[in-house]
């Protein structure tokens, strides 16, 4: 029997420090070669047993192989030159120095399907792959050769479908489409976005999620929030178009948020995975506040599709405070289970 409120993590969490430097996004690698690959296998195991210890339900793998949620997929790609970098806007916030697309892009190779089977070996648990997605993936670089966003993302959303049906064949049981530029083009989601969602998913049997945040919590990112003003209203314009989706689970940032929680009754019908651990603070929520996140969302989700989760993704903390909010994910799940005996 499937156990109710099922707890998982958005995506990463911190690396150890013989791995990487800790506390940072894109943080260099300490190891190379042979060495590296046994690292990130270490490092895999320690995120399994982290989670399990924690008493989450729904495995990741905590992003422990790769830098970056996005560039380290579009390195694998052919078509794009890291080299001659070009410095863009990313997501309308902060400027960073991103790939650039020079010919075609097509995924050569596997590049996370060898991690999921390596994990998928270590336990029983169902297992949860987050994936950049294809609106996500345009604004993470310069585009140069299509020159439109909506066919670029066409083409991200078949390698990312090719990605995705190997992924499932791994063992994975939910593939998740992490979509932060999905709460900043609104028109654009509406016009190709979720269109190029729907191609990345075609033909999965498996269960597909999409994350939709405000972000790692970044300088950048938190500077924005506070322009954001009293409600933040963002998934009211993308919800109706998700809730007519086949996407099987929504991803929301919720604690700690100016998200008016009533949106959620917009994706009625959907599983959630609602986000009741703030990423961008250091302090640990109590299992009460967290059930209190929780018991609020309840009135807009059903119970059986309640997914609790953190709101994003935890690389940039250190390990005892990812550790204490996982801890913290698991009790106060176990508080609402226990008030409404499910």
């Amino acid at each position: 029997m499937k156990r109710s409120l099922p707890t998982s993590i958005v995506g990463s969490l911190p690396k150890p420090a013989w791995l990487a430097p800790p506390e940072k996004l894109w943080s260099p690698w300490k190891l190379e070669g042979e060495q590296l690959l046994e690292g990130k296998q270490d490092a895999l195991r320690i995120s399994l047993q982290e989670q399990q210890l924690a008493g989450v339900d729904i495995i990741s793998d905590g992003e422990q192989t790769r830098q970056h949620f996005v560039t380290t997929f579009i390195e694998h790609l052919s078509g794009v030159d890291f080299e001659n970098r070009k410095v863009v806007r990313i997501r309308n916030r902060y400027d960073a120095s991103v790939p650039v697309v020079v010919g075609e892009v097509a995924r050569q190779k596997a590049v996370f399907v060898e991690d999921a089977r390596f994990l998928r070996k270590q336990t029983t648990q169902p297992i949860k792959w987050a994936l950049p997605g294809p609106m996500t993936m345009v604004d993470t670089l310069y585009d140069a050769h299509y020159k439109s966003r909506e066919k670029l993302a066409w083409e991200f959303a078949k390698v990312l479908n090719e990605e995705a049906r190997e992924l499932q064949d791994a063992g994975v049981d939910i593939i998740q489409f992490d979509e932060p530029a999905f709460n900043v083009f609104f028109d654009e989601v509406n016009d190709w976005g979720m269109a190029a969602l729907e191609k990345a998913i075609e033909g999965l049997q498996c269960e597909t999620a999409v994350h939709i945040c405000y972000g790692y919590g970044i300088q950048a990112n938190n500077d924005w929030k506070k322009t954001l003003g009293a409600e933040w209203r963002q998934y009211e314009e993308i919800f109706p178009k998700i809730r007519n989706s086949n996407i099987d689970i929504i991803s929301l940032e919720c604690h700690n948020s100016n998200v008016p929680l009533d949106l959620i009754e917009l994706v009625r019908g959907k599983k959630v995975m609602v986000g009741a651990i703030d990423v961008a603070s250091n302090e640990i929520e109590t299992p009460e506040e967290v059930a209190d996140t929780l018991r609020k969302t309840l009135a807009f989700v059903d119970i059986e599709n309640l997914y609790p989760s953190t709101n994003c993704g935890m690389a940039p903390l250190s390990r005892t405070v990812a550790r204490g909010k996982l801890s913290a994910l698991s009790a106060g799940a176990e508080i609402i289970r226990k008030e409404l005996a499910v």
